[in-house]
């Protein structure tokens, strides 16, 4: 893939306040779900009705941004209507795209909807180039997010043999599951972040007072203990402190963001098309905060001049970032 392509910069919408303000901010295209299973981000209070979408879509374009409509989780069997539905109403709107990770709905969508674009979404997993031109060949797949498990030699690696676009993430929170096949949350609550498009929701959080110390917990289960008035972190148990013999600490991951400023310049050499930012859940403020940063950071980039020292680390997770596996040294 071509490197002297301007990066594009996808940004995350929960409502249609947060999609207007990365807009607004300056993102090239935003990504955002419809009000229900059909997206990994199913939480209370976000995402978008039909009505809201189709307005969506047009105060982007009015604005020369693009409308990437995620329908990223797995249909259930015997179920498939809701999810076939979701990809007839985001061609009818006029999305730019679907991201899609099933690949029956990516057969689905490559039958009916022929001129639609497809973005395989990072839930299927595609981590190499001969799995990635299998879905090009297939479906017609236009671009792939890659999985946060790669090097910055193996994206290159991958960009060399593959002629599809390549998006990845560059800010936002980062987990051990393997992509959206995570067990933990399934494990705890009921509810899958593949199936159910939720993961730890907030309907399974509990917090109490016990003694001089606050316990979170998560389906029941104790997820952190710390004492009053200290900083609490939303109970996850990828993120849970856990005491292991002598040891207690954050065993899975410590709380921490991803972000990738730093890298654009790699990143772009490596062939990548697109830079995403997580982070569908967030508020308002918080995506033009970060929309307007990276923003900033391409356009140094692409003019040539180093990138703006950014001001983001309040914002992230536990106010950790790290560039995860992007330049890791570990296998």
């Amino acid at each position: 893939m071509s490197a002297a392509k301007p990066l594009e910069l996808v940004c995350p919408a929960g409502t249609p306040a947060a999609l207007r303000a990365a807009v607004d901010a300056g993102a090239d295209a935003v990504y955002c779900g419809f009000q229900d299973e059909t997206n990994a981000r199913n939480f209370p209070g976000l995402n978008f009705t039909r009505q809201e979408m189709a307005e969506a879509v047009g105060y982007a374009h009015r604005r020369k941004a693009k409308i990437f409509v995620a329908i990223n989780t797995f249909p259930r069997a015997g179920a498939t209507e809701r999810w076939q539905a979701a990809v007839d109403a985001a061609a009818g709107l006029l999305a730019d795209a679907v991201i899609l990770a099933d690949l029956g709905l990516l057969a689905y969508a490559a039958e009916r909807y022929p001129a639609l674009r497809l973005h395989l979404s990072v839930q299927a997993g595609a981590a190499n180039a001969d799995a990635i031109a299998f879905y090009a060949r297939a479906f017609g797949v236009k671009r792939v997010v890659l999985p946060r498990v790669l090097s910055l030699p193996e994206i290159t690696a991958i960009n060399r043999e593959i002629t599809v676009e390549t998006e990845v993430f560059v800010f936002g929170g980062l987990c051990v599951m393997e992509e959206g096949r995570c067990a933990l949350s399934s494990y705890a609550t009921g509810k899958s972040p593949n199936m159910n498009g939720v993961c730890s929701p907030a309907s399974h959080v509990a917090y109490r007072e016990e003694g001089s110390d606050l316990v979170s917990r998560l389906g029941g289960f104790a997820i952190d203990r710390a004492p009053q008035g200290s900083a609490t972190p939303y109970p996850t148990l990828c993120k849970g402190s856990f005491q292991s013999g002598e040891y207690r600490g954050h065993l899975f991951e410590d709380p921490v963001s991803l972000d990738g400023a730093a890298l654009i310049p790699q990143l772009a050499e490596a062939g990548v098309a697109a830079l995403k930012i997580e982070g569908r859940q967030r508020s308002r403020a918080y995506t033009e905060a970060v929309v307007r940063n990276f923003r900033g950071a391409v356009d140094a980039h692409a003019a040539g001049r180093p990138s703006p020292a950014g001001d983001l680390r309040r914002l992230t997770e536990g106010q950790q970032t790290t560039t995860g596996a992007y330049a890791r040294s570990w296998r």
